[in-house]
């Protein structure tokens, strides 16, 4: 009995065995199932720009049509059966019925089409509120619900929906991309190197030798500047070390409060943004990298390689370095800063009568007291940080010149590794001199990558935000209204006034970065191809582009009474903030002025940028030597 049940059993799992092989051959060769068709929409459209709307999974060469907004297009599938149908518009808003027929099949989707404006007021928002507010954080937040309540509908529903996609959608994938978490490992790192070099006394060890052989005013400003250059790869960090050091030399020296703090000042920022291995050059380079997905035509390219392309074309922080130089050397000033000289060599030389601002004492950017003073604890991680990159580049690339190896390298990878190794150069160091505990190396660190935690925030809401405006197509609103309007030369002149303004009202070149990049280098590049200039024959528009957005933000953030890195000048130096900005003021309008007029809109139309920076630091110069007096003359 127990063999016939289970010979019963065998007969029932083999004709199961059969019905399942017929049902699944049926199915493979019934030709409605086997090509399901699909319909690949925007998120959601825009009136009067032009979008793409994909078919898909239709049988190869299959005839298929498609109806959307009163208007039926045809094509004919591919050997990937997708057809593409691009240029569609509607000059209407609201909600379209969208359906493709294909072999006797039809599939239908929905497509909210919405007012072309609504796509920039995300960033259009978090601009207006960072000038109200003067905090990118709030406002880039702001925008961010805005776009992502724009996608979801505006309804109480959609902008709930949208509140909480801004965190679990946004954020978390800017977060969870592999090059966005490289960007934040490098600049913590970076910044916990120099928070160790800064504690160990390495740093203010260099500013001493060098700020200590100064036995003149004219040479102390020159040594001040000098020190500017070399602490190059954080802006927080020149301008305490080299601000709380050099202060002691130069009061003795009769050079001015205000003289110092504009001399840190406008060596922070503009230098910082103009060197290779930065604190900022992550930041950067991943924000241009972010602007670039969105552009065909820069496939080729790397991030880094536009960054390194476009420095040339950085006009206001070459040439407020080079006049800066200028200033201290042939001891002539100008307007409010040539009465503080005076003041200063007739022996005051704070506006206060002597009541200095005191430091930012405790903080982790700063010498442990009674450290040994040697240079090589600075020197060496530097090196080695330097090395270390241009080692990085050359195995991560290729190619048989250095231009073509930079090109095709990988950046972050190169940057990760060189700020891992020249951190813990730092702290061996640190550790193996016994100038630093480990816990004290460790807080040292810590301290110095927590400086960087702001910025890695605004970076984080900057990449959310570039996500937004990509799917709402605001690069492509832009383009229609501007694209043929704009005149592509112009362009740069356009950007660097609107990073200026931005950063001047905010106090933050990070956030205006954050907020402009993502949107000019699309439109840059629309520009350039309305103009037939989108080939090789027009890159520097692009370069210049880029650029601007840097330097009109650092121009903003240099002369911003709200701006932290003023106000630390201020703070570093001793100097009444007021008296600081109030000074300042007038070299940077004239070195901006000359950016604009003889570098970056010449530069639009061609000329090389090399004798745009000739002309205009040779213009600087003779207003200096015209308009400029010694206050040494005037004393004697």
């Amino acid at each position: 009995m127990a063999k016939l049940c289970a010979w019963n059993n065998n007969i029932n799992k083999r004709r199961l065995h059969s019905l399942t092989r017929l049902i699944l051959l049926v199915a493979t060769a019934w030709p409605f199932t086997a090509h399901a068709i699909d319909i690949e929409t925007p998120g959601v459209g825009l009136t009067s720009v032009p979008l793409e709307i994909v078919v898909s999974d239709v049988a190869a060469g299959s005839d298929v049509a498609l109806q959307f907004a009163g208007r039926t297009h045809r094509g004919s599938a591919g050997a990937d059966g997708r057809v593409v149908f691009d240029n569609m518009m509607t000059e209407t808003r609201g909600t379209f019925e969208i359906t493709a027929t294909a072999n006797g099949e039809s599939m239908t989707a929905q497509l909210r089409v919405l007012p072309g404006w609504i796509s920039v007021m995300p960033a259009f928002l978090a601009i207006a509120v960072a000038l109200l507010l003067r905090n990118v954080i709030p406002a880039l937040l702001l925008g961010l619900w805005l776009g992502s309540t724009a996608l979801q509908g505006f309804s109480p529903l959609g902008a709930l929906k949208g509140l909480m996609d801004v965190l679990v959608v946004f954020i978390v994938n800017a977060l969870a991309d592999p090059d966005h978490a490289a960007i934040i490992v490098f600049t913590m790192m970076i910044g916990g190197m120099v928070g160790i070099i800064t504690r160990n006394g390495g740093m203010a060890s260099i500013v001493r030798v060098v700020v200590s052989r100064a036995k003149t005013a004219v040479s102390g400003q020159v040594a001040v500047w000098l020190m500017g250059l070399m602490i190059f790869f954080d802006d927080y960090a020149n301008t305490l070390v080299v601000g709380n050091t050099a202060r002691s030399v130069t009061d003795h020296l009769k050079i001015s409060r205000e003289k110092l703090a504009y001399i840190v000042d406008s060596t922070a920022a503009p230098v910082v943004c103009l060197a290779l291995v930065t604190t900022w050059i992550g930041y950067q380079v991943s924000l241009i990298d972010q602007a670039m997905q969105s552009i065909d035509g820069l496939a080729g390219m790397t991030a880094y390689s536009m960054f390194l392309h476009s420095i040339p074309y950085s006009f206001y922080p070459i040439l407020a370095v080079v006049f800066v130089l200028a200033v201290a050397a042939s001891g002539r000033d100008m307007g409010p800063m040539y009465r503080a000289e005076l003041r200063a060599r007739r022996g005051n030389v704070d506006s206060r009568s002597g009541d200095a601002m005191p430091a930012m004492d405790g903080d982790t950017l700063e010498a442990k007291p009674d450290v040994p003073m040697r240079p090589v604890n600075a020197f060496l991680p530097i090196i080695v940080l330097i090395i270390s990159l241009a080692a990085g580049m050359f195995i991560t690339g290729e190619g048989e010149t250095i231009t073509a190896i930079v090109g095709s390298a990988d950046p972050y990878k190169a940057m990760m590794w060189a700020s891992f190794i020249g951190a813990l150069v730092a702290a061996g160091l640190s550790t193996g001199q016994k100038i630093l505990t480990a816990h004290e190396t460790v807080d040292a660190w810590y301290g110095g990558a927590r400086a960087t935690l702001f910025g890695m925030i605004v970076l984080l809401l900057a990449w959310s935000m570039s996500a937004v405006t990509g799917d709402l197509n605001a690069k492509g609103f832009l383009i229609s209204i501007l694209g043929e309007a704009l005149p592509a030369a112009l362009v740069p002149a356009v950007v660097f006034v609107l990073a200026a303004i931005t950063a001047f009202a905010t106090g933050t070149s990070w956030g205006t970065m954050g907020i402009l990049l993502p949107l000019v280098l699309p439109l840059t590049w629309a520009v350039m191809t309305v103009s037939g200039m989108a080939d090789p024959s027009g890159m520097h528009i692009m370069y210049s582009a880029i650029a601007c957005v840097l330097a009109g933000a650092v121009w903003g953030d240099h002369c911003s009474p709200i701006s932290d890195t003023t106000v630390l000048s201020s703070i570093a130096s001793g100097c009444d903030h007021i008296e600081h900005v109030r000074t300042q003021m007038p070299y940077a309008l004239l070195v901006g002025a000359v950016a604009i007029g003889i570098g970056t809109v010449p530069a639009g139309y061609g000329l090389p940028p090399w004798i745009s920076l000739l002309v205009g630091g040779a213009i600087l110069l003779a207003v200096l030597r015209f308009f400029g007096r010694n206050a040494e003359d005037s004393v004697d």
